[in-house]
């Protein structure tokens, strides 16, 4: 039996009348670039989030370094984030001119250690003329919390220490849209708790377009004025660039592609947390809890929407066999994110020293993610397990 890491058709099929439909009307109007289509997918996007602004840009990417760019990070500056997430995170920061700094991983969540965050800023920063600066002189400015897999950051505790230091808060929610966290006032939505929140549409998202694409999201009007001037190179009125920005907008056919799945997520969602369930059972049955370790659920029953499984992430002992036994059975999966940010080759200037972050390291080393889409059958899933058993011997 065949079981792809992942698998988009069944999903076009159900909606192809619809998605057809919207693409041929951008083609009947021929306007490509930040039409109808999109105003309306910014607008439900809002609606969906909680938000009060939204704005549609080219990718998750474009996102973060928008938002980079609108807050004025800089040569300079700093920004504190994790060593274990896709490497966009840490890029955009580099390319604004800033450094990437980096806090260790909680090892149950792979989420930003909050501990490890405070432990960071209250033993390798200091105070002065009233802002936090690192040992070599930056001005420490942001915090980028990244929600991996799905599954949000303790954002009651890294907003307790934004406000402390009077740090930007850009939520990563790439992988993350319809997460909620269950804060002190209530459901969080994985990218409204911060000041800002930046979302991946890649295909291969949860909610994914047809391409690139992206979005952003506020709560603050002027930063969202700021963040759509932005995203068309710094100009406004035409031809007068206030700023320098970037190409950063999303285009007709994405939004329309969009607006006609965007209404389905939560269902979807809802039938990726059903497809961890039965992974669970089926882990619980052969008696694997030994050999792996499965995703942690810390706000179930807390939140209707505590986990929304972009990924289904396990710990495996021995894990690059037990994925190449899993490839000789036709089972696809992927590793994310098997080299930590801190020992990538272009952040060698970064001088970083291997062991300096043990948590991302570890789990550099031993995560393994599993299928997980919501059409996955329950056959398949039986199956993918049935083999991790036989690797094991169990």
């Amino acid at each position: 039996m065949r079981v792809p890491l992942l698998d988009l058709s069944e999903q076009y099929r159900a909606l192809a009348g619809p998605i057809r439909e919207q693409l041929e009307e951008v083609l009947s109007t021929q306007r490509f670039i930040l039409g109808p289509k999109v105003e309306q997918f910014e607008t439900a996007l809002c609606q969906f989030t909680g938000a009060q602004f939204a704005v549609g840009v080219s990718s998750g990417t474009d996102a973060l370094l928008a938002a980079l760019m609108a807050v004025g990070i800089g040569i300079g500056d700093a920004v504190i984030t994790t060593p274990f997430s896709f490497f966009a995170t840490a890029g955009c920061i580099a390319r604004t001119g800033a450094v990437p700094v980096f806090a260790d991983i909680d090892p149950e969540t792979f989420n930003i250690s909050t501990r490890a965050l405070r432990r960071f800023i209250e033993g390798e920063c200091r105070r002065q003329n009233g802002r936090l600066m690192t040992t070599d002189g930056e001005t420490i400015r942001a915090i980028v919390p990244v929600h991996l897999y799905g599954l949000c950051c303790d954002m009651d505790a890294v907003m307790d220490v934004a406000r402390e230091y009077g740090l930007i808060v850009i939520e990563d929610a790439a992988q993350a849209l319809g997460a909620q966290f269950p804060q002190g006032s209530g459901p969080g939505a994985a990218g409204t708790m911060g000041d800002i929140g930046c979302f991946s549409l890649y295909p291969s998202k949860n909610l994914g377009a047809a391409g690139d694409a992206g979005a952003i999201v506020c709560n603050n009007g002027e930063l969202a004025a700021r963040i759509r001037i932005c995203r068309q190179h710094g100009m406004e009125p035409r031809y007068h660039h206030q700023f320098i920005g970037g190409n950063f907008r999303l285009d007709e056919m994405q939004a329309a592609i969009l607006n006609v799945k965007l209404p389905h997520l939560t269902s979807w969602s809802a039938a990726r947390r059903k497809v961890a369930d039965l992974y669970r059972e089926e882990f619980a049955r052969r008696k694997l809890e030994s050999r792996v370790t499965l995703p942690f659920e810390p706000y179930r029953g807390r939140v209707p929407e505590h986990h929304i499984y972009h990924q289904f992430v396990i710990r495996a002992r021995n894990r690059d066999e037990l994925r190449a036994h899993l490839a000789a059975n036709e089972i696809g999966t992927e590793i994310y994110y098997p080299v930590p940010l801190h020992l990538q080759e272009c952040f060698r200037y970064l001088e970083y020293e291997r062991g300096e972050f043990p948590e991302a390291e570890r789990a550099a080393r031993e995560v393994l993610a599993l299928p997980m889409y919501p059409e996955l059958t329950a056959e398949q899933q039986r199956f993918v397990v049935e083999k991790i058993a036989q690797f094991y011997g169990a």
